[in-house]
Order: structure tokens, then C-alpha cells, then sequence
């Protein structure tokens, strides 16, 4: 891997985001408008979770980290904690991840569906977790 595939382009000027706003705002137009879209569907399933920016990249925290996602050069990631790639391991078979992280490709269709049930998923998984 070339180090360029590396970087994310959201801190391509070197002053860290400190907002989601302003990190999506470092994309090109095309990877802007999924990042926008990853994010309505976060808040929409998590209205109650609050946005912030944690290591670099966009978050949403319901009672802690609920799930972060991010533009890289060649594809999105999005990371839903170890559990929340561990229960939809069939349906993220066919997508590059490690324990907690999804890489989307750039060069596909991006899955919003799949998005959105994980998100859901990690929803019920940290209400439930204090009940």
C-alpha cells in the first residue's frame, strides 16, 4: 500500500477537523455526499447520540462510543465496535475488515441498508447494555 492510499482526506491541510461539519467539508464533492449520507442515517437511527470528533474522524457517542466513520482515499470507513462487525460477519463477507473497522470501497456501491442495521444494531446493544 502507497502511503497517498493511506491518508485521510478530511486532514489533507493538516489542521485536524473539530467538527463533523468541517471534516466533510475536506472531501471532494462525490465523497462528501456519502459521508453526509452515512451521516443522516446515524442520526436518524441515534437521534439521542451526540456528534463529535474523536482520533480524527467523525463519531457519534450514545453512553460512549457508538460508531465513528471516515473518508480515506480509496474508500469509507466505518468502524461499529468489534461487536458490531462480529454479528453481521455473513452479510460483510464480501468487504475488507478487522476487528471493529469496514472498509467500503469507493469503487462500489456503498451498502446504506447495511449501514443503517449495524447502526441499529450498536443502538440496542448500548441501551441494552445499562438495563
Amino acid at each position: 500500500m502507497r502511503l497517498d492510499d493511506q491518508i485521510n482526506w478530511g486532514d489533507m491541510d493538516n489542521k485536524p477537523a473539530l467538527t463533523i461539519d468541517e471534516y466533510i467539508a475536506g472531501f471532494p464533492d462525490n465523497v462528501r455526499a456519502i459521508l453526509t449520507k452515512i451521516r443522516l442515517i446515524i442520526k436518524e437511527i441515534a437521534p439521542d447520540a451526540t456528534e463529535a470528533i474523536s482520533y480524527g474522524m467523525p463519531t457519534f457517542k450514545l453512553k460512549g462510543n457508538l460508531v465513528h466513520f471516515a473518508g480515506w482515499k480509496h474508500h469509507i470507513g466505518f468502524y461499529p465496535a468489534p461487536s458490531g462487525t462480529a454479528a453481521f460477519d455473513k452479510e460483510l463477507a464480501h468487504y475488507k475488515k478487522a476487528k471493529g473497522s469496514i472498509q467500503f470501497p469507493l469503487n462500489e456501491t456503498i451498502p446504506y441498508d447495511l449501514i443503517r442495521q449495524i447502526t441499529q444494531f450498536r443502538v440496542d446493544e448500548v441501551m441494552n447494555k445499562s438495563k
